[in-house]
Formats: C-alpha cells, structure tokens, sequence
C-alpha cells in the first residue's frame, strides 16, 4: 500500500514522533504507543527507531498519547492510519475495550493489527468478533515476583498496599491480581488499593493520602516505575526510610533508586525490545505469513540491588 504524510487534521493531542519517507516499495507500520511522559514508552520509541534504521525496508510513523488516559488520542491514531493506508498497526492500547471496534475497523479495511504490552480485553473482542493474538509479558507473574519479593523482605502479616495504574487496562488489572497472590500465599495484610493512573505526580498525592490514613503501611506495590517514583518522593518528604517499595518496568530512573535502598525491587519486561519485535512480527504477517495466534509471551526478570 502507498502511503503519505499524516493528515493536517490529526488530532492535536496525538504526538508525532517519527515521520517517513513515502516509498512505495516498503511496507509502512503505524506504531501506536501510550504516554511519552513515561519513560518506559520512550527507550521503547528509542529501540523502535534503532530497530526500523537496521532492517531498512519499511517505514515507520508513529504516535504516543501525551498522557496516559487520553486514550481517544489512540483511536483517532488508528483512524488517520486507516485513511493513509498503512500496512499494518502495531497498537499497546490505554484502554483495553475501547480500542477494539476502531482495531476491528482497521483490520476490516485490510490492515495487519498487532497488540502487544497491554492485551485488549477478551469480552470485548468476543462481542465485536474480532481474533486478534497478544504479544506482551505476563503481567500478572511479573507482579507477583515484585509482590514475592516484598513479602519476603517483610515476613507473614506485614502491612502493605497497592498503587495501581489505569483501571480500563488489562495490564493495570493483571498487575494488581499478580500482587493480590502474593498478598495471598505469604500471609499480607492489604490494607489499601487505590489507583494512579501510571502518573508520577498523581501517585506521590495518592499515596500521602495512603500514609495519612495508614502510618503503620510497611510495604508499598506501585503498578509501574513511574508510579513508584512518586511513592519514594512521598517517602522523602514524609522523612520515611522504613517502608520498602516495588515497582514495575526497569525504567533507567529508578536504577539508582534501587542501589541505594529506596526501592526494593522491579521488573523488567524490556521494553526498549517490545515494539520492535511487534513490528518484526506485523511484517512477517504482511509479507504473507501466518498470522499470529493465543498469546506469544515476552520475557519478564525480578531487577534488585543484587
């Protein structure tokens, strides 16, 4: 399929992160991602970039939401690719059911569609008729190593609670049942469980109004790095070294948070390789392969000061 440059009338809330040449020889891939505030999803661009410069025969554009529950800035995304033809979507939705129908429209129009990071949900995918395979991590085993890992820092009965991420995405949901079955099998106390939205700023408000009403909390399970490293600032300023804190994600930032002894421990689900391998597999799917099928796991690995 040809393709041509984004239309004028984008959205203003998408972020256009990288543009392409228009040649009609190589297969264009729309790469849809979710909020570039987070560093996760920007060392993902960054691997995405590396990855389409090496191989060299398609094209990439690309878009990122500029927070991370603006998720109709997702579907007018797919929307614009429908109208300029690309080849194929490689889409990690902000909301789970409500990126299914305009997904279905694009495959309905002949589009190669990949989800990958967050599963879109398997109701609403029913509902819709739509088949579409998952390549991501297990979320929910990766919460349960960070959440292991806490409970065995603290030992049966300890007080702990949950910042959650976006409650529309399945992988905020997965997150949170992974850490409920460590809260289960080692004995936890849970005393709260509130959502963040994956934000920084809005995690450290959330999690002092926690600490306000829970000073006796030993061990804190923040959903995302981003969101952990608004837990630690809350800490600071609460002049609390006490409490351990997990996360998720093994952003660069909290590298050196986990040296010291801030965070206790994360998961790296290797993002910077995440898109790239979706793309690589979209392409296999346009270049006249099978398509994909179920769920094709990526790797997860417990991060520690280890």
């Amino acid at each position: 399929m040809k393709f041509s440059k984004l239309a004028a009338a984008a959205a203003t809330s998408l972020v256009l992160l990288a543009g392409t040449a228009q040649a009609a020889d190589k297969p264009v891939v729309g790469l849809i991602m979710k909020s570039l505030a987070n560093e996760f999803f920007q060392n993902m661009m960054k691997g995405a970039e590396a990855h389409q410069q090496k191989r060299g025969d398609y094209e990439l554009v690309a878009v990122g939401m500029q927070n991370e529950t603006d998720f109709e800035s997702q579907i007018n995304a797919v929307e614009n690719f429908i109208t300029q033809g690309v080849d194929a979507i490689v889409v990690a939705p902000a909301d789970s059911r409500a990126m299914v129908r305009p997904l279905k429209k694009a495959m309905e129009a002949g589009i190669v569609v990949v989800n990958f990071d967050v599963a879109l949900d398997e109701d609403a995918k029913k509902q819709q008729g739509v088949e579409l395979a998952f390549v991501g991590p297990d979320n929910r085993g990766g919460a349960k190593l960070a959440g292991d890992a806490l409970a065995k820092k603290l030992g049966e009965g300890a007080k702990v609670v949950i910042v959650e991420g976006n409650p529309g995405a399945d992988n905020a949901t997965q997150r949170r049942l992974g850490f409920e079955d460590s809260v289960a099998e080692y004995k936890l106390n849970l005393l709260d469980s509130r959502t963040a939205h994956w934000e920084t700023e809005e995690a450290n408000s959330v999690f002092s109004t926690m600490l306000t009403a829970h000073p006796d909390i030993q061990g804190v399970m923040a959903a995302n790095d981003s969101m952990a490293i608004g837990v630690v600032k809350a800490l600071e300023s609460a002049g609390r070294k006490d409490i351990q804190v997990v996360g998720f994600d093994n952003i660069p930032a909290v590298v050196p948070m986990i040296k010291d002894g801030r965070m206790l421990a994360t998961v790296d689900q290797f993002g910077t390789d995440m898109a790239a391998n979706a793309i690589d597999m979209a392409l296999g799917v346009v270049a006249g392969g099978k398509p994909l099928e179920g769920w094709v796991k990526t790797p997860i690995e417990l991060v520690t000061a280890d």
